[in-house]
């Protein structure tokens, strides 16, 4: 049985929902968009996350994506439309949905398995590396890329990322740097490796699996994984180097470190590194950094209620607008030559950066309210 979401993108569908068994199958469904999450599609997987975890019929939701991607991020090109068009609270009202929903899943009391079978970016971490079971393969790429973009790594990234082996989480989320399956298997970001001819054949297992037992589940997709070795020059098998540059208090004590480190090395990563850090925006990476940072000692929900402030400063552009040329560079005029302001890294003080994790001034604002949840144990370790 199969039914849909309501439509959109010219009256195609963008959530599909298949009921095999006790499982629903939800397809992201917007692939000329690499499935990035629009608000419609949102409000429509809280609806049917929302509604499957009181049914007793349903006791298990697999998420995919259709096309080559899984889920490329959250449609941030409409919501700066949507800002420049009305209100800054346009955008707002779209990370709230979001940020519920990342943490639903978060705390979801039944197993869900994310087919990561493509590009995982964003907003698709989000719906995805907050559940139980992450599968990659061999055509997965992941990155939070936003620090690139004038943002940093929201829907409750600073989470997982400070959860990963050292301060891998740092060297991700600021570099943006792109990870294959076996990189996401190696630091715990996917559960499992499975090939994508077999992905079909997992699936239809897993519809047969009359049961939430997680240890039943894992069984299942335990079947058709593989173990796969980390290429030579993958950054992770130099985590040492990692953590010695990326442990560093500030991001400038990073860069200066990296730099330091490239004089003894011509790895094409650390190169990238540099040259990632030395492109993206100096306002998000103080951010991204402090985020992470705070995250390692945060519930999720702390976590996301912190990205909520941030993100509302941000659209609101109080400190900087660093986001909305950054869309206009990378996703508009696609000139790929952000003017960035401030433009360096000294020139961005510990008081502009404050402001961002502060409360916002604003009569129309209010904190992110998250519900009432006890704690699921899927994903990463302990939620609340």
């Amino acid at each position: 049985m199969e039914s849909s979401s309501n439509s959109g993108d010219g009256g195609v569908a963008q959530v599909l929902v298949e009921e095999k068994g006790s499982a629903r199958i939800l397809t992201l469904n917007r692939p000329q968009q690499l499935n990035a999450l629009s608000s419609q599609m949102i409000t429509e997987l809280l609806k049917c996350f929302s509604t499957y975890e009181k049914d007793p019929r349903v006791n298990l939701l697999i998420v995919k994506g259709k096309g080559r991607a899984f889920c490329a991020g959250g449609d941030v090109a409409a919501v700066v439309h949507s800002i420049n068009e009305g209100h800054w609270t346009h955008g707002a009202h779209f990370f709230w949905d979001e940020f519920r929903l990342n943490f639903l899943i978060a705390t979801y009391r039944k197993p869900q398995v994310s087919l990561l079978n493509g590009i995982v970016m964003g907003g698709g971490a989000g719906v995805s590396i907050h559940g139980r079971f992450r599968v990659a393969t061999e055509k997965t790429v992941f990155a939070m890329p936003e620090t690139a973009l004038g943002l940093f790594p929201d829907i409750g990234a600073s989470y997982f990322l400070s959860r990963l082996p050292g301060f891998f989480g740092e060297y991700v989320g600021l570099t943006g740097s792109r990870l294959n399956g076996a990189e996401m298997l190696a630091c715990g970001l996917a559960t499992h490796f499975v090939p994508s001819s077999k992905l079909v054949t997992l699936e239809e297992s897993l519809t047969k699996v009359d049961s939430s037992d997680n240890f039943a589940i894992c069984a299942v997709i335990d079947m058709y994984s593989v173990q796969v070795p980390l290429k030579e020059n993958s950054a992770y098998n130099r985590l040492d180097i990692i953590d010695k540059c990326f442990s560093k208090k500030s991001v400038e004590e990073i860069l200066s470190a990296l730099e330091k480190q490239s004089k003894n090395s011509s790895e094409k990563w650390i190169l990238d590194a540099i040259e990632s850090l030395k492109k993206a925006s100096p306002t998000s990476l103080k951010i991204s950094l402090r985020s992470i940072r705070e995250g390692r000692l945060q519930s999720v929900g702390q976590c996301l209620i912190r990205d909520y402030r941030i993100l509302c400063h941000i659209i609101r552009k109080e400190a900087s607008k660093d986001f909305f040329e950054g869309c206009r560079a990378l996703l508009v005029d696609k000139d790929k030559n952000p003017k960035w302001e401030p433009s360096r890294l000294d020139l961005v003080d510990d008081e502009r950066i404050d402001v961002y994790f502060s409360e916002v001034n604003d009569e129309a604002w209010e904190d992110l309210k998250l519900p009432e949840r006890s704690a699921a144990g899927a994903g990463l370790g302990s939620k609340l």
